[in-house]
């Protein structure tokens, strides 16, 4: 009883789920997370060598996965893209938001054209992916979006100023595709991250004054595992978050509930 429990509420088998950036660390956990959950995954990323490598291991698991490479910065190849995937009878009910970039400069040392690469990889790329599939979920009457914000959209710091505009800039426009899209049977929450150990935080791992600062300012006194961070993704695509539309969710380990 328990289980079935578990699995009415919780479980995505006969679900397909994208999941852009996911050929390593946070967006491959989020991958693997749902694959474990019954979903087939579709791993997106820039390179077709990482999504085919990505997706071998999660057969290992017997997760059925299949890759998709291409840029969400490109509307046009967004679109093809999901359009093979719907004509290869793999149409969307879960897409997860995650591809990223990052670059730390001050405002005034960041040119307009370094500044527009990270808004059309985090923004743009969202609003195509959400674009493409957003019309099957209308028609199929379900759906399930989750973008990837973060904490800086909502309390930043130095050098990141790109990065924390773009990460606000989702935490919005998951809140309007929410009221858009909420009486098709579509749900549309972004997730607002701390601080995960992956390669895309390499350098603040390395860093003694960051070490410091975030074992004091993090109440959980640590860096959050992508382990930490995928189950909720689990829960925003699974039946049991129906009625969960249009919010951010922070997994930031109480970062910032300390004044």
């Amino acid at each position: 009883m328990k289980h079935d429990y578990l699995d009415r509420t919780f479980g995505l088998a006969g679900r397909v789920a994208l999941v852009t950036g996911a050929a390593r660390g946070l967006g491959y956990a989020i991958a693997q997370a749902l694959g474990r959950a019954g979903a087939q995954v579709v791993i997106n990323d820039l390179s077709a060598d990482a999504c085919e490598a990505a997706c071998e291991r999660l057969a290992q698991e017997s997760i059925k996965a299949h890759g998709a490479p291409f840029d969400v910065a490109d509307g046009r190849a967004v679109a093809e893209a999901v359009a093979r995937l719907e004509d290869a009878g793999l149409a969307i009910d879960v897409l997860v938001s995650n591809a990223g970039n990052q670059n730390r400069k001050p405002v005034v040392e960041m040119s307009p054209a370094e500044w527009q690469a990270l808004q059309n990889v985090h923004v743009n790329g969202a609003f195509h992916c959400a674009r493409a599939v957003l019309p099957g979920m209308g028609k199929r009457g379900f759906g399930r979006i989750v973008l990837m914000s973060s904490v800086a959209g909502q309390a930043t710091m130095p050098n990141i100023a790109a990065y924390a505009t773009a990460k606000g800039a989702i935490a919005a426009f998951a809140r309007a595709l929410a009221v858009e899209h909420g009486a098709s049977g579509i749900t549309c929450n972004a997730l607002a991250p701390g601080f995960v150990r992956t390669d895309f935080t390499q350098g603040l791992q390395e860093n003694p004054q960051f070490q410091s600062f975030l074992s004091t300012a993090v109440p959980a006194g640590r860096w959050a595992a992508p382990e930490d961070i995928a189950p909720a993704v689990v829960y925003l695509a699974s039946p049991g978050a129906s009625f969960v539309n249009g919010h951010v969710l922070a997994i930031d380990g109480g970062l910032l509930a300390r004044m």
